[in-house]
């Protein structure tokens, strides 16, 4: 009995997972005097860590790598006091209010408030040429990392609405974009496909699928694709190969107790990170399967830790 209570800690504030959206929602909490604690996830720092250069965030007029830009969130969350973990949480209890978390370090937790900030991970094709040069040449985001390849060729792979606006978007700085789509016909909106269509900088390669990512120690420098009907190979040249066969939001834990869209994510409240249980929130790209920026995941992990704090405050009442 000793053992399992000396094990088991009470807290305000407890953040699931880090990335933008937590680290900021960490800094927020910690300067309420909520005592945070952060569960960083099997990712500590969330996708950007495998993003060499980020020139879209506020504040970095010359860019920042990555990890560099997480690390440097992470920081300064420690600064205010956020006790920040390695570590991912294994069982939650949300039913009852103080809400049950237990994580893999064998402790359990029991947490006035809980803010979900676990994100959302690209699917990937499963090469392990594609693996390799992530970050190199390799990206799950246009909008990101598209600036990088100005006036260059890339392919993107995909059929949906995601991947034919990542073409649209590249075209608007790269000299050619490739489409490969593993069907003969696209599965995006009518109204995009026309767009894509009647953008001469697109060609699109149908029935294809990626066999193989090219490069050397600079980065990609080409693709292997297959015709899924001939099995015939084809070779294009490009340095950036962006994968858009989408998301999927890590909710498993939450499935059942949480409100999720069809496509798994979050549904909050308009307006608000709140959930559809008093006292839990959500953050970041967990529950915003639109925008999946770095900027928009810390706007809303700030709203959730100043819900969080309004919340306690309301229960004292």
């Amino acid at each position: 009995m000793k053992l399992k209570e000396k094990k088991m800690e009470k807290v305000k504030c407890l953040i699931i997972g880090s990335g933008p959206a937590g680290y900021t929602a960490a800094i927020y909490a910690s300067r309420a005097d909520l005592h945070p604690v952060v569960y960083q996830g099997l990712q500590a720092g969330g996708q950007l860590t495998i993003t060499t250069e980020v020139e879209n965030f506020p504040g970095y007029p010359k860019g920042v790598d990555g990890k560099v830009m997480m690390k440097d969130m992470e920081d300064q969350a420690k600064r205010f006091g956020a006790d920040i973990r390695f570590g991912i949480v294994t069982d939650v209890d949300l039913l009852k209010r103080p809400f049950t978390v237990k994580a893999d370090d064998g402790k359990t937790i029991m947490a006035e408030t809980v803010i979900i900030a676990t994100g959302a991970s690209a699917r990937w094709l499963g090469l392990e040429s594609e693996k390799k040069y992530i970050g190199q040449g390799v990206s799950a985001c246009a909008t990101c990392d598209g600036f990088f390849y100005k006036n260059q060729d890339v392919a993107v792979i995909g059929g949906g609405d995601t991947a034919l606006e990542d073409a649209l978007f590249l075209t608007n700085v790269c000299n050619k974009v490739y489409l490969v789509h593993r069907r003969n016909e696209l599965r995006a909106s009518k109204a995009m496909q026309k767009r894509v269509f009647d953008n001469d900088k697109i060609e699109i390669i149908w029935d294809s699928i990626p066999k193989e990512v090219l490069g050397d120690f600079s980065g990609v420098n080409g693709a292997l694709l297959t015709n899924v009907k001939t099995k015939e190979e084809r070779k294009i040249d490009i340095t950036g190969f962006f994968v858009a066969i989408g998301h999927k939001p890590n909710t498993d834990l939450f499935k059942g107790v949480i409100d999720l869209d069809e496509k798994g994510y979050i549904k909050t409240q308009p307006d608000s990170t709140k959930t559809n249980i008093e006292g839990v929130f959500a953050a970041g790209d967990v529950q915003d399967s639109v925008f999946r920026q770095a900027v928009v995941a810390a706007g809303s992990g700030c709203m959730a830790a100043i819900e969080a704090e309004r919340f306690i405050a309301s229960q004292k009442k």
